[in-house]
């Protein structure tokens, strides 16, 4: 049944997919930009710094390539909680980005992380370039968290990252459309997956984020 709600789901987002945010007032854009560039100054520094992968089976032996920042080295996020989520910027749950960014202001200060993975692997709703993908962030949702560079999530050319989950957690750790969400434990492992129709917000994932902060 769960299968069933999840493509009847992703038919409607299939369905929204042309819908673009409002854009905001000149203010709000200006908030958002400042906002936007110093986290961006920040995390360039933080992932220069990071250490080098690990050779243990973690998510910490994983590098992503950045959307801005060159690299994303998953071993910045070393004792941290981390929600991975493949993202999409065509997708009726785009919105979830706005959740996202409010669950990573709410958490961040005790350890919380969000990684955006840009995807294409659904229905072509991810086609932008790095800099188009960014500039859509920043001005509709203001997003401050981290952003990997687009990468596949699915199939024989998935990132590195997302093969290591499938085999650790089974087939729940695999995206069957955008917006699938990965949560890794302060020891690097996956804790819990859920699916795109879950979102950021919700109580599930409050809980899950409250439990793996408090281990």
């Amino acid at each position: 049944m769960r299968g069933i709600l999840i493509i009847l789901a992703a038919g409607l987002a299939l369905a929204a997919c042309n819908r673009a945010p409002e854009p905001p007032t000149a203010e709000v854009a200006a908030e958002r930009t400042a906002a936007v560039n110093a986290a961006v100054e920040e995390q360039r520094a933080r992932f220069a710094a990071a250490p080098a992968p690990t050779s243990d089976n973690t998510a910490y032996q994983f590098v992503f390539d950045g959307l801005v920042a060159e690299r994303v080295p998953m071993t910045a996020f070393q004792g941290e909680v981390v929600l991975v989520v493949n993202t999409a910027s065509r997708c009726g749950f785009t919105p979830q980005y706005a959740g996202l960014q409010e669950i990573y202001t709410e958490y961040h200060r005790r350890g919380f992380e969000v990684l955006g993975v840009p995807a294409n692997n659904f229905a072509g709703q991810e086609p932008g370039t790095a800099q188009e993908i960014q500039d859509f962030c920043a001005l509709n949702f203001g997003v401050t968290f981290p952003m990997a560079a687009k990468a596949d999530v699915v199939g024989d050319d998935a990132h590195p990252f997302y093969r290591w989950a499938r085999t650790e957690f089974g087939d729940a750790a695999v995206p069957q459309w955008n917006f699938h969400k990965l949560l890794i434990g302060r020891d690097g492992r996956i804790i819990a997956a859920f699916p795109s129709d879950v979102t950021p917000t919700s109580a599930e994932i409050r809980a899950a984020i409250e439990a793996a902060l408090g281990a």
